[in-house]
């Protein structure tokens, strides 16, 4: 099975417009901004995206999902210098954020549409 770069790279470029800056911001509140800074959280969502990618071409599920958890916060840890308890603190922040700012936006563009069609 070939590796297929164009979506992989599509991937690193999506994911890191998406999820960087609530990961950024969650760090921020949870470690400060002298520790989370924002080239940080693009090098933790490129390197997870990257080491997700390779582990799911050899490997698929629940033990996958865990391991790629672990990577997950073992980076956030590293670069935004954390515990590890702050570390998953930062993740469900960052989460939350997501959800949030998705169902905002979500709800920004569907009120957009809805009055374009009126």
């Amino acid at each position: 099975m070939a590796i297929n770069l164009d979506s992989l790279l599509l991937h690193i470029i999506v994911s890191t417009i998406v999820v960087s800056p609530s990961l950024w911001l969650a760090g921020r509140a949870i470690v400060g901004g002298k520790k989370a800074r924002f080239t940080d959280a693009i090098i933790i969502v490129v390197a997870g995206v990257i080491v997700g990618g390779i582990l799911n071409y050899f490997f698929t599920g629940l033990l996958a999902a865990l391991v790629q958890l672990l990577i997950w916060l073992g980076l956030v840890k590293h670069f935004f210098d954390a515990s590890w308890g702050q570390s998953i603190a930062i993740a469900v922040i960052a989460v939350i954020i997501f959800i949030v700012a998705s169902l905002l936006l979500g709800l920004l563009i569907g009120v957009a549409i809805f009055s374009l069609i009126r």
